[in-house]
């Protein structure tokens, strides 16, 4: 328990959802509302995403892609919302795993806390891949390898330079959660005036009106379903920014008056990211010299900034934007890392004890820190002469976090039509509306998995060697890593399955009133 100036009784409040789990506090507990929504804003990053993907949108959408940005918003702002009222009833670290917990069973809590997880760790390494389509526009220096124009120049360099990065962040979450917050604080105000600076330049700069957002370039000719082929295509690049929201409900072992914080961060963090994001996807097209040419497939929005702004102002911004990738890549692993020891602390992860082991100078589970930062590296190593590397390692981050989301919001809707879930009382409720929401958050959650999973060539295996398990990757990682998890946990870890004794509240009635899951 950290000190603080607040009243006891509001201190065992903050507590009181652990005594429900059966948990004692070990973490500390000394993050503010700001650094609750930094927490979930630094995840999302809406200079990270937009402008790590931009180029793949607009080569598959045209700028009429950029539709898929309010529809990927109504969609995930439908999981949020019932992610807030979960929020508002059990902010506790490792969300997604106890929440699916709560609502479900033990069973699909765990497979949705593995699917989080390993998510979490795909999309350590696909964040860090975008200091490779920044920092070389920056400087040529930082092209390490060859001059970028050759087969695997390009994608060797990524990993190098993201290897760099993974290491940074492997420390800083090592060293505690107040050291990442202040980073991640500091990284998000510059993240935030930057975004609105940028947004300013580019609407000084407007060379055409809004409606080139319904210009298609033609890039449904040909498609099987017209545009509509091309456009659910291009919607991965706007799928890959709004999410990680629920990063704001993780630390709600380490966050103050959490059950009020955290919904609040959550809706306030995925808002923010929609009209800010979306302000710099269209502005951009509306600023751009020319829609034309390979530069804006290719280079994306960095070629974009460039271009309007100039060398000196440009390269200011994408320094920025390199900040917005630091603190978005450290947010990615600080919520990785309080899911292993969520799950580790009920037992269910090979080697718990010690994986769920507190660092008594730090505050923060080390182990975790540095086990995921080395998992993240591996899954980098191994796509290192992958010519895709960066559409695939970002799509199959998604589709698993897509997955891990509806393992909360399917068992939720259940509980609702069973008449099991109820808001907490006093915090954030949907009230009637809570159903009809529930229901799309699902549809939501179903139909997007599924155009992200899709085996299409366009997202999987553009470029040669061409090869049928690399169209199917996705679909193979995904079946892979759930079945063969879930058979482990299945055989193996699930007769351990329990609140380990270091962790568990000593007082027996509240332990006993809250068992860690329920079948």
């Amino acid at each position: 328990m950290t000190k603080t100036a607040r009243p006891s009784d509001t201190q065992q409040n903050d507590d009181s959802e652990l005594a429900e789990f059966g948990y004692k506090p070990e973490l500390k507990r000394s993050l503010g509302n700001f650094h609750t929504f930094a927490a979930g804003i630094s995840y999302i990053s809406i200079l990270t995403g937009t402008f790590q993907l931009f180029y793949f949108g607009y080569a598959s959408g045209g700028p009429a892609y950029w539709w898929s940005w309010p529809m990927v918003f109504v969609g995930q702002f439908m999981v949020a919302l019932c992610f807030a009222e979960l929020a508002a009833k059990y902010p506790i670290a490792g969300s997604v795993y106890n929440w699916s917990k709560r609502v479900g069973n033990q069973h699909l809590g765990w497979l949705a806390g593995w699917m989080m997880l390993t998510a979490s760790i795909v999309s350590i390494a696909a964040v860090a891949l975008a200091y490779q389509l920044t920092l070389p526009q920056i400087s040529a220096v930082f092209q390490f390898v060859g001059d970028g124009t050759g087969k695997y120049d390009v994608a060797t360099n990524a990993v190098i330079l993201a290897a760099v990065l993974i290491l940074f962040t492997t420390l800083v979450n090592a060293f505690g959660v107040k050291l990442m917050a202040r980073i991640n604080t500091a990284g998000v105000f510059i993240e935030l005036i930057a975004t609105v600076v940028l947004i300013v330049l580019l609407a000084a700069h407007f060379t055409r009106g809004p409606g080139v957002v319904m210009d298609t370039q033609g890039t449904g000719d040909g498609q099987p379903a017209g545009y509509l082929s091309a456009f659910l295509v291009a919607s991965l690049a706007s799928a890959y920014v709004m999410y990680g929201f629920d990063t704001a409900s993780s630390l709600g072992e380490e966050c103050l008056d959490p059950s009020r914080n955290a919904p609040r961060a959550i809706l306030r963090a995925i808002i923010a990211s929609f009209v800010l994001g979306g302000l710099i996807l269209l502005f951009a097209l509306m600023s751009v010299s020319s829609l034309n040419g390979g530069k804006l497939s290719t280079d994306g929005l960095q070629f974009v900034v460039l271009d309007v702004l100039g060398s000196t102002a440009g390269k200011a911004m994408l320094w920025c934007v390199l900040i917005a990738v630091t603190v978005c890549a450290l947010a990615v692993h600080t919520a990785a890392i309080r899911l292993a020891f969520a799950m580790a602390r009920d037992n269910n992860l090979p080697a718990s004890s010690l994986l769920a082991k507190v660092s008594p100078r730090f505050h923060t589970p080390v182990l975790p820190a540095v086990i995921i930062g080395i998992l993240a590296l591996a899954i980098l190593v191994v796509n290192i002469r992958q010519p895709q590397i960066f559409t695939v390692v970002t799509s199959i981050g998604i589709i698993m976090i897509y997955l891990a989301y509806l393992g909360v919001t399917a068992p939720m809707l259940v509980a609702r039509l069973r008449g099991r879930w109820q808001p907490a009382e006093g915090r954030f409720s949907l009230g009637r509306w809570g159903l009809p929401v529930n229901i799309l958050a699902v549809l939501w959650g179903l139909g997007m998995t599924t155009n992200l999973i899709w085996p299409r060539s366009a997202v999987y295996n553009a470029a040669p060697p061409y090869h049928w398990y690399l169209q199917w990757g996705a679909v193979l990682f995904v079946g892979v890593i759930a079945g063969g998890g879930f058979a482990y946990y299945w055989f193996v870890q699930r007769h351990r399955t329990g609140v380990l004794a270091e962790h568990r509240l000593e007082a027996p009635a509240q332990a006993a009133g809250a068992a860690p899951a329920t079948d």
